[in-house]
């Protein structure tokens, strides 16, 4: 199972009234996410452009660690938490993870409750949690140089007869390998996981 998916309960225990995750983002995109916000307060942040405006995004962009977003020092004058006050979201948190070895890549989250500000323990939890999303499980870093070898040779667009010829194997061993990859990198098909393995700096 998709680890995102796989801690969306232990997020939810923490973040009752909705959260947003965005994992490994790179200059534009990021690899995965999780919205799991009001559908109503989405529309309403999407149409107003109030992406631009958050001062809890410009947080995330600029710095890396935890913070409520009652400490934050960041001007709002487009009231982004007043109008998230309406939708249910009184209260919010924001995590930043972003590693050394990353080349620019960051996962960050913004979570949030209605009845009370976050507790020092849940903004730690929050963070913990960013932190083993932003590794990923240890399997999606264990790619094989074979697997590496055969999606590389099928991103540059050789058929599976192709790969076993050159690589001197089966076409079923090239199935495999392939479908290995798919698995430890949570690949619906193979060009998602060479998607996911581009951003990664795997291939």
């Amino acid at each position: 199972m998709n680890l995102l998916l796989a801690m969306k309960d232990q997020i939810n225990r923490v973040a009752p009234a909705g959260f947003y995750v965005a994992l490994r983002v790179g200059f534009s995109f990021p690899e995965e996410e999780l919205n799991a916000l009001p559908e109503l307060w989405v529309e309403f942040y999407t149409t107003h452009g109030l992406v631009v405006q958050d001062p809890a995004m410009r947080w995330v962009y600029g710095n890396t660690g935890c913070i409520r977003f009652s400490e934050m020092a960041m001007p709002d004058p487009q009231q982004v938490r007043g109008h998230a006050a309406v939708f249910g979201l009184s209260h919010g948190a924001a995590v930043s993870v972003m590693a050394a070895t990353d080349r620019g890549r960051r996962s960050y989250g913004l979570f949030y409750r209605d009845d009370r500000d976050f507790h020092d323990a849940e903004v730690s939890e929050l963070h913990r949690i960013m932190g083993q999303l932003h590794k990923g499980p240890e399997d999606e870093r264990s790619l094989t140089a074979a697997e590496i070898e055969a999606l590389k040779m099928q991103s540059e667009g050789l058929r599976l007869k192709q790969i076993a010829g050159k690589l001197g194997i089966s076409e079923s061993a090239v199935k495999a390998r392939l479908n290995n990859v798919k698995r430890k990198l949570g690949a619906k098909t193979q060009s998602q996981a060479a998607s996911i393995a581009a951003a990664r700096r795997i291939l």
